[in-house]
Order: C-alpha cells, then structure tokens, then sequence
C-alpha cells in the first residue's frame, strides 16, 4: 500500500523542495493542499494554470513523488455566504484540474456552524445542517464525473457528518451508487470523549458502509489526557492501529494510508510499513 503525506506537514517551500523532503522522508505520495503547502501559490480558480500545474507536478514526480489526492478544504455551512460560495467554487476548479497533477481525488470536509474553529456545535448535528452540506455539495458529483475524477469527503464528530451514517446518506442522495464520490476515513476525527472507547466498532462502520469506495485513510493515533483526546506517535497510542492495519491491507488495498498531523514522523512510518509491508 502506498503512504502518503500532507506536504504542509513537511513545510512550505517550493514544490520542489517539498518533493524532496517527502522522497527523503520515505513516502510515496501527498494529499496536496495547495495554497497551505506551496509557496506563492493559492490554488484559486484562475491560478491553476498550465504552467503552475506543470511545475509543481514535476516538483513533486521528478522525487518520484505522487499526487494521487488534492486538499480543498472549506467550511460549506459558513455564516459568511461569500466564502462559501468561493470555497465551492475553488472545489469545483481543483475536481476540473485534478487529473493534470495525476490525482484522481479532491478532498474536502462538511463543516461547522462554529464558522473558522470547525468545533462541535449542536447545529451541526441537524436536519438543517446535512440539508444545507447537501445543497453545496450536490453539484460536485457531475462535475467529478466530467472530469474523470471524484469527489471524496471525510466526517467528524464536530462536523455536520458526524457520524459515516450521516456521510454515506449523503454521498447517497447526491451520487447514488457513488460512481464519483469516496470517503476518506479518519478514524479519530469520529471520535471525543464520550465515545473513543467504540473505535472499534465506529471502524467496522465506516469498512461496511463505505466497502470499496474509500480512497484514503487518515493515520492518527492518540493517548487519554484527563478529558481530552490528545495526538500520540502512531502506534504508541489505544487506537489500535496493529488490529486496524492488517484488516485495511485486507479489505482495502487500494486505498491510500496518509499521514496527518503525525507526531515522531520517522518512529510512525516505520511501525506502519512494519505492518503493511
């Protein structure tokens, strides 16, 4: 299976510099988030031209470095309408660009009515906030469709999908059949206080409800820090990243395993390829 990371884990730089580093530290691929990673780029519709896709594709190819994943993260329930709309748009544009820098993905959460801290608040576990995600979202499947590429969004327990119930009724209503739309699964993004101890069961979900249409899998793994949740090294964490794993290799081979945030890059990588490989 093939280990991606977020380039702006690594730094900001050029994308040849990030390619580098991402080669160095012994990954295969990104999921690249344009504007956060490479310097002097935005990513907005527009920018993505010939000449800016082709350099940073060949920054990151030429270290023999993928880029099967675009990030184009935005709030699509902001109470500031404009930047929903621009944040749809620039989603809307990467799905068109995607397959010039070889990805196949564009990836994107369901927001927060807590606006740009994207933190649990009881709005976002509505009726109201999955018909409004719905309306924003509702488009991108036929225009991942043109493109011959997909759509592919994640849930959270602070987010308006806060469960893969939630999610995979979304992804029905707006792309049945999910012929253009993929989950990425992230595991601890499900998971608070109240409920961690079912991580196990909360996985088994996500592989049921979504078989064969998840793309990616976010790595994190975590400690109990009196009543907070808090990022440890993977596989020094509960998670159960050694029972995970194999299951993933099993049942999803193709999806990609990417690192997020990770704490001891070079210890996790390794007890992850120990497992994988």
């Amino acid at each position: 299976m093939k280990i991606l990371i977020r380039p702006h884990d690594i730094g900001k730089g050029s994308a040849d510099w990030l390619g580098t580093n991402a080669h160095d530290w012994g990954f295969d691929g990104v999921q690249l988030a344009i504007a956060k990673a490479v310097e002097g780029q935005s990513g907005n519709p527009g920018t993505l031209t010939n000449a800016v896709v082709s350099e940073i594709r060949k920054g990151f190819n030429s270290h023999g470095v993928e880029i099967p994943l675009l990030g184009a993260y935005f709030n699509p329930v902001h109470s500031n309408k404009e930047k929903v709309k621009a944040g749809a748009e620039k989603y809307a544009d990467h799905l068109r660009h995607a397959s010039e820098f070889g990805a196949k993905f564009v990836a994107s959460e369901t927001g927060s009515y807590n606006d740009d801290k994207w933190t649990y608040n009881p709005k976002n576990q509505t009726e109201e906030a999955f018909q409004e995600v719905k309306s924003v979202f509702a488009p991108m499947p036929a225009i991942a469709k043109e493109a011959g590429v997909c759509m592919a969004l994640e849930g959270a327990w602070g987010h308006c999908m806060y469960k893969p119930e939630q999610l995979k009724r979304l992804a029905d209503e707006i792309d049945p059949g999910q012929e253009n739309f993929r989950f990425i699964v992230d595991i601890y993004n499900y998971l608070y206080i109240g409920n961690h101890e079912k991580r196990a069961e909360i996985f088994d979900s996500c592989l049921k409800l979504f078989k064969g249409k998840i793309c990616g899998f976010h790595l994190k793994d975590y400690v109990v820090n009196g009543e907070e949740l808090e990022i440890a090294p993977l596989g020094q964490g509960i998670m159960g990243w050694k029972e995970f794993l194999p299951r993933i290799v099993k049942e999803c081979p193709e999806a990609y395993l990417i690192f997020e945030g990770v704490k001891d890059v070079p210890a996790s990588l390794k007890f992850v390829r120990s497992i994988v490989e």
